[in-house]
């Protein structure tokens, strides 16, 4: 990861010198191809256009959650990108739920059966520290002068990355002449872009993608100067779940949102689907806390990160809440950036707490939209992480990143409150310990606050269309 830069650098500066070469370079690609377009992308003069793709540009903060380990996507990931010569995908692929579970998490190579030294090393650097600092554009952006067409998808591992870089290249450290040439496209995709089959959900033909005809015209405009209008399409280009069409938008998040906060209500049993759990936009005033039990020698499984997928048995789950909204009488639609902010304390000196927003059929199918977690130690992003003290309240402002999704009528909104969310990310073993070295697992009891003092609530980007 040291060397993208330099290598990039190198790599463009020779082509863009060559007798051949008009002196215009731009790249494409996508996930880490993505990352390596950004690195040098601060300082090569023949530079004039990127398309990158389901990427990000620092790398801590995409290893990293609000302090949990992205273990889903890096875990394998690490392991595929080492495997030897005589080892097969299959055999791989039969161990990985196992070698998951190992504890210390430092030696899921060793568990799989050979080492992975970068692995270790990221393990080993929890915190934003000089060794990522060779990984990230940073304070860099302004350094950049190309034009650059941001891919995303809406289910992407990497969709935050991918919003942040077009959000820091539009931003008003940028030139004038530089933001007006950023564009943004998010569709209803994972990491694969541009089918419309997504998860268990058909987003309908125009979510597909033609990706060869789109890098041409872009191209075309930008290295060839010709004149074919792609330039002068509204900078963000959108794909609306729910309703399964494309808008054009002027900025992002819109400037036109209305950020509506849902409040979660009980009577103090909120636990499972069955339970007496509800969202409204109505403060809560005198309610009893809800309360779980979280053991990370059973958590709460991932019901696949690829994609929406139904979250019903999931939520059987005793150590998941469930608020749901009343039936929608009208469509509703959500666009931007999503959050939730918990009021929550613990018997344990660290533990994580998860958030998930669920679209909900009629037909009781909940679809998840979009998700988020955060370590008890790193609930202040700009302090130092630390330990927190058993049985005292925390405010935790848990980030599901981004969506688009139109609920329609008759659907309903519903949020689901946890503290695990396995393997997407690690398990907190609620010790306290350094987590790549541990292998103590206590059991950790939540309180879930929602009361005037106390107004725990999901808050959504409401756009009136």
């Amino acid at each position: 990861m040291q060397s993208e830069l330099t290598d990039g650098y190198d790599m463009q500066q020779w082509t863009g010198s060559q007798t051949w070469s008009n002196g215009k370079i731009g790249t494409a690609g996508g996930s880490y191809v993505g990352f390596t377009q950004w690195m040098p992308a601060t300082a090569c003069k023949y530079l004039k256009t990127m398309i990158p793709a389901v990427t990000f540009s620092d790398f801590y903060s995409t290893v990293y959650q609000n302090g949990a380990f992205f273990l889903d996507l890096f875990g394998p990931w690490s392991i595929e990108m080492t495997q030897p010569s005589l080892v097969t995908n299959e055999y791989i692929q039969h161990r990985m739920d196992s070698v998951l579970l190992t504890l210390p998490l430092i030696d899921i190579d060793k568990a799989m059966g050979w080492r992975v030294p970068f692995l270790r090393d990221w393990l080993s650097h929890p915190n934003r520290d000089k060794f990522w600092e060779a990984t990230s554009v940073g304070d860099n952006y302004s350094k950049i002068t190309a034009s650059v067409y941001n891919i995303g998808g809406w289910y992407d591992i990497l969709l935050k990355g991918t919003i942040e870089n077009f959000i820091q290249m539009t931003s008003d450290k940028i030139a004038p002449e530089i933001r007006k040439k950023q564009k943004l496209l998010i569709g209803p995709w994972v990491h694969n872009w541009g089918n419309n089959k997504v998860g268990e959900l058909d987003f309908g033909e125009e979510a597909s993608f033609d990706s060869r005809q789109f890098h041409l015209r872009w191209f075309d405009s930008q290295l060839k100067d010709i004149n074919n209008g792609a330039m002068e399409e509204p900078p963000v280009k959108i794909f609306v779940m729910g309703e399964n069409k494309w808008r054009f938008e002027n900025e992002w998040p819109l400037a036109r949102t209305d950020y509506q906060k849902y409040y979660l209500h009980s009577k103090g049993k909120a636990n499972t689907i069955n339970g007496d759990g509800w969202l409204s936009t109505e403060l809560p005033k005198n309610e009893p806390a809800d309360n779980f039990t979280y053991d990370p020698a059973n958590p709460v499984i991932t019901k696949n990160t690829w994609g929406p997928f139904n979250q019903t048995s999931i939520e059987k789950r005793e150590d998941v809440l469930v608020y749901t909204s009343p039936v929608l009488k009208e469509d509703f639609e959500i666009t931007g950036p999503v959050n939730v902010i918990l009021y929550a304390s613990s018997s344990a000196k660290n533990t994580d707490f998860t958030a998930k927003l669920v679209d909900v059929y009629p037909d009781g199918r909940a679809m998840r939209i979009c998700d988020g977690i955060i370590r008890a130690s790193h609930r202040n992003p700009e302090q130092s992480p630390s330990n927190i003290n058993p049985g005292e309240i925390y405010e935790y402002k848990i980030d599901l990143w981004a969506t688009s999704n139109l609920f329609k009528k008759d659907h309903q909104i519903r949020v689901e409150i946890s503290s695990s969310n396995f393997p997407r990310f690690d398990r907190n073993l609620n010790t306290g310990n350094y987590f790549a070295t541990d292998t103590t697992i206590i059991k950790a009891e939540q309180i879930i606050y929602h009361n005037e003092q106390y107004p725990s609530c999901i808050v959504l980007p409401v756009i009136e269309n």
